[in-house]
């Protein structure tokens, strides 16, 4: 039996042999709750040992020099008896933690290798005369005269639900997909979601992932939530998105495979690409073309009218400007910009008001979060590229359980 020198916080000497997979794994989740540690909020989910998490909790704060050596040095050890998909996977996320921990020691690291590191892709400046067409396509769509920001915001004004009915609506649609989804990928009968209507928020909508097939779903009402961005938000957060996937993985990975690091979900890594990709492809899977006219339907039970052929032509034509707001993260963080700028840019590209255009700011600004805007630009192109290139004979509900099941990596879906 080999014996291992723990550091006063939890550390091993690197001179100790290497540990054996199990216990490589347990380092490695130990290493990820003490970003806890650091910066609240870094461990998205946390479902293993509750006695790991204590223990980590009892030790003294971190520093962050140290994280970045225990980092490397776990790294270095793999593949450490483990496989090659799962190898391949620790391996990215202890590049991204290593990468994080010397941003905590005051490193200063470019936005681009940040990005780089954190989510395994290499991004670069969106292209304005795809922005310009997809105005004119929105154009198109929206009809009328006058500005085009006038109308588009005149529109997304009329698609606002009233804040009153807004879970009633959040809950139709949960039902309505919750239904389709079991159908298609099943998940355990005990599986719930509560959802929660919050405001004073960065974010849209966020699925807290508690364990045990259970979720928190919080929408954000300060945003005043649309008719039309609805559906995707509720399939994105719960079904077939965050929390299917997160049911998924722990009945087929953790339960199913022992696979100890899928218990631990962590920002700012390679598992936040695939999952915001794969959230945001959540409602192509689940309905697909068509969509707008399956959610008319759901708001006319609720006594709500809805166009969704036009909402599905919108959707269609703003989809070519989700690029916008990477460019706009690279101006604040990589060339600098003016915050005022940087507004601007959004608010023309994007069509939104400086209100909406600040919120936006506010989420690229975030220590925590400024670079999180990349795992849905890339993440969706990504996915969406592997999802539509698949073999002869391989349907898009097969492809699309293979991301609900399998611990992929951006790198992995590029070689294949």
């Amino acid at each position: 039996m080999r014996t291992v020198l723990q550091l006063p916080w939890g550390g091993m000497d690197p001179g100790i042999p290497s540990p054996a997979p199990t216990g490589l794994i347990e380092e490695y989740l130990k290493l990820g709750l003490r970003f806890d540690r650091i910066e609240e909020g870094y461990v998205d989910a946390f479902t293993g040992d509750p006695a790991l998490r204590r223990s980590v909790a009892a030790e003294p704060r971190p520093e962050p020099a140290e994280l970045v050596r225990h980092a490397e040095r776990l790294q270095a050890e793999l593949p450490a008896g483990l496989d090659e998909s799962r190898a391949a996977f620790v391996g990215a996320h202890l590049r991204a933690l290593a990468c994080a921990a010397r941003k905590f020691a005051g490193e200063q690291v470019g936005f681009v290798d940040e990005v780089e590191a954190y989510f395994d892709v290499r991004i670069g400046k969106g292209d304005p005369d795809r922005y310009a067409h997809a105005h004119a396509r929105l154009d198109e769509a929206l009809g009328g005269s006058g500005p085009l920001a006038e109308r588009i915001q005149a529109h997304r004004s009329a698609e606002e639900i009233p804040p009153a009915r807004l879970e009633e609506c959040i809950h139709a649609f949960s039902s309505a997909l919750r239904d389709r989804v079991r159908a298609t990928f099943p998940l355990p009968a005990r599986e719930t979601i509560t959802y929660e209507v919050v405001t004073d928020k960065p974010w849209s909508g966020f699925n807290y992932y508690l364990g045990d097939y259970r979720s928190t779903v919080a929408v954000n009402a300060d945003l005043k939530q649309q008719m039309s961005n609805l559906p995707r938000l509720v399939a994105h957060e719960s079904y077939p998105g965050h929390h299917t996937e997160h049911c998924r993985k722990e009945a087929g990975l953790v339960e199913g495979k022992g696979q100890a690091e899928q218990t631990i979900f962590l920002v700012n890594t390679p598992q936040c690409l695939m999952a915001e990709g794969l959230a945001d492809l959540a409602l192509y899977a689940a309905v697909g073309p068509g969509w707008g006219a399956w959610a008319s339907e759901i708001y006319a039970d609720l006594g709500l009218r809805f166009d969704g052929q036009r909402a599905e032509a919108i959707s269609e034509a703003t989809a070519a400007l989700a690029d916008v707001r990477q460019d706009a993260a690279l101006m604040l963080h990589d060339e600098h910009r003016d915050v005022d700028e940087v507004v601007a840019f959004l608010k023309k590209w994007l069509l939104v008001n400086d209100e909406r255009a600040r919120q936006m700011l506010r989420f690229l600004s975030s220590p925590l979060w400024r670079a999180y805007t990349s795992t849905y630009v890339e993440g969706y192109r990504l996915l969406r590229g592997w999802l539509d290139d698949r073999p002869a004979g391989v349907g898009l509900t097969e492809r699309f359980a293979r991301l609900l099941d399998e611990p992929l990596i951006p790198s992995s879906l590029r070689a294949a």
